[in-house]
């Protein structure tokens, strides 16, 4: 029987319809959810999900444990669990993908309908390349013969992050997409060149000049977040830090709409970042403000996702390597006084890192092993039996304070391994009026997909294309030459939007469209987006619960093979969905 905490949608296309919203938007695709609304929690306080990995000494799984077994505290005070479930490691059927018609593309990800995904990410922003061939080779060596039934996906993480290979079972695929030269640990570059700087320059300025003239942010508020981030880059070790949390960002991001828990296996050497308070700062914190907005919202995103992270030293076993019989006690580096006594500190900080990383998001830090294969194959198994628990907080107040959670056994001494607080933050408060446009951050090119909102699109060349020295589509007032008007018309997923219901009866939201186009290069060649508000009467609601909310843009290209970058952004619950979608020349 499917679970039933599992979020499904079903994706099928419908007859032209027409909506007025603030002006009226049309599509020739729809989405459509036959389900009965999910059951909700009708509180003043959100309701809270806890995944819980509950083993024995050896590591096996604990099964068939009741929901009165456990028991749930938060910042103290004991919780009244509303639901349970067990979830069994078991080998299900990848989820069937919709067949969808030509020239129409959705970022819902194709997942296994299962209780639990994995995914590999290969860090070469925090792992020197001769760890980097060490974890190539130790990986390759896990996917000749990985667990049966467990579904796969890999990432790797150098200034951006990539989507190397979606999810799959297939092991050969696997392989394939490890052993890709442009993508490969260890082949893909350290540090960043002058190009990198170039681009992400110009990327920058694109970005800056996407303002929509809508009342979300400007021009101002982005650079000043830019100094934000630049500022907390600095306070807690430099770019390396700014750079994996963003990446952790998406990451969450591109894997929300796939139910279950997620298994996020981290191959880096350092790990320089810390997600959650730590230590005595857990309870003295007197309010959110002393953590980093870039911390907060990763909290936040890998919360909602349920991700779980399990670092994995690249280096294997973490030792004091100055005292290797073949290192003639020196140690590698320039700075051969200084190195010696520095090493094993920093390896037991990087230790103590792991540790905070995996226990505050209910994984397991791997770093006192040289087999990097069975500690891969131990993480997936430790994550494939799990409990979940929801409970709504006694605690009623959305003040922003961290909540601490502590879940007990009534019975037997085992192992329990889950996040252990979060942030509560009201969803749907108001954005400060200082803030930047949170959606062309999101849009940069190569960035895998954002599934908090999932939606359709259906890109065609225009009917009626631009006449030469005719206005141009778009942002860029520089393009030139023949171009081609395409008309990218979406159908949104109403799941995903927050629509408020009104004293008049009416539903309300405010949701953000943008497109962005690069060459093959990565150079910006056109932007375009808006704002679109919404109310609704009650007919109107109904129809777009079933339908999607239309909405239709239109952007000149020029003829050249492109990626057009889509998204769409609620301001409401401030969750956004992307899709990059690849561009033959005409």
């Amino acid at each position: 029987m499917e679970s039933s905490l599992r979020r499904c949608r079903t994706l099928i296309f419908l007859p032209i319809f027409f909506v007025s919203v603030v002006s009226t938007l049309y599509a020739q695709t729809a989405i459509e959810n036959p389900q009965t609304p999910e059951t909700t929690l009708r509180t003043n306080a959100q309701a809270v999900v806890v995944d819980v990995v509950v083993t024995q000494r050896n590591g096996e799984p604990v099964e068939s444990l009741r929901q009165q077994d456990f028991q749930v505290i938060e910042d103290g005070t004991p919780q009244n669990i509303d639901l349970f479930e067990e979830h069994v490691s078991a080998s299900a059927p990848t989820a069937a993908s919709t067949q969808l018609p030509p020239h129409v593309f959705t970022n819902l990800p194709a997942a296994p309908q299962s209780d639990s995904v994995n995914v590999l990410l290969l860090d070469s922003l925090n792992t020197p390349q001769p760890d980097q061939a060490y974890v190539h080779k130790q990986i390759l060596d896990f996917l000749r013969n990985f667990p049966l039934g467990a579904r796969i996906a890999i990432f790797t993480l150098n200034t951006k992050l990539k989507l190397l290979q979606g999810f799959t079972s297939d092991g050969s695929q696997l392989k394939a997409a490890l052993n890709s030269k442009a993508e490969a640990p260890g082949t893909t570059p350290i540090s960043r060149t002058r190009d990198d700087d170039l681009r992400d320059k110009e990327e920058l300025s694109i970005l800056q000049a996407m303002t929509y003239n809508n009342d979300g942010g400007n021009q101002e508020a982005f650079k000043s977040d830019a100094r934000s981030l630049a500022q907390f880059g600095s306070d807690q070790g430099g770019r390396r830090a700014s750079l994996t949390l963003a990446a952790l960002q998406q990451l969450a991001r591109a894997l929300a709409a796939i139910p279950g828990r997620k298994n996020l296996i981290w191959f880096a050497s350092s790990f320089p970042i810390s997600v959650f308070p730590n230590g005595l700062n857990r309870q003295t914190l007197a309010n959110g403000k002393e953590i980093s907005d870039a911390v907060r919202m990763t909290a936040g995103l890998l919360t909602q996702s349920q991700v779980a992270l399990y670092p994995v030293s690249a280096q294997g076993i973490l030792l004091d390597r100055t005292m290797n019989a073949d290192s003639s006690g020196q140690p590698a580096g320039d700075d051969f006084e200084k190195a010696p006594s520095q090493e094993a500190p920093i390896n037991a900080a990087n230790a103590a890192a792991m540790e905070q990383l995996a226990a505050d998001t209910g994984g397991e830090a791997i770093y006192t092993t040289n087999n990097l294969n069975q500690a891969m194959t131990r993480a997936i198994q430790n994550g494939a039996h799990y409990y979940t628990l929801i409970y709504t907080s006694a605690n009623k107040q959305l003040d922003g304070k961290f909540r601490s959670i502590e879940i007990k056994l009534k019975l037997g001494k085992y192992k329990l391994a889950y996040r252990r607080g979060y942030f509560a933050d009201d969803a749907r408060a108001p954005q400060p009026a200082h803030a930047s446009d949170p959606l062309p951050p999101l849009l940069a090119h190569g960035l895998p997909s954002s599934t908090q909102i999932v939606y359709q699109l259906r890109l065609l060349p225009g009917a009626g294309q631009p006449l030469p020295g005719a206005p141009r589509a778009g942002g860029n007032t520089k393009l030139s030459g023949p171009l081609t008007r395409y008309t990218a018309d979406f159908i949104i997923s109403t799941a995903d939007i927050g629509l408020q219901r009104q004293a008049d009866g009416t539903h309300s939201g405010k949701i953000e469209i943008a497109l962005v186009a690069y060459d093959a290069n990565g150079i910006a060649l056109n932007w375009t987006g808006g704002a679109m508000s919404l109310s609704l009467n009650a007919a109107s609601y109904v129809r777009m619960q079933k339908d999607g909310i239309p909405a239709r843009m239109e952007i000149d290209l020029p003829s050249v093979d492109a990626f057009l970058a889509t998204g769409v952004y609620d301001w409401g619950l401030r969750r956004a969905g992307t899709l990059e979608v690849p561009l033959a020349k005409p």
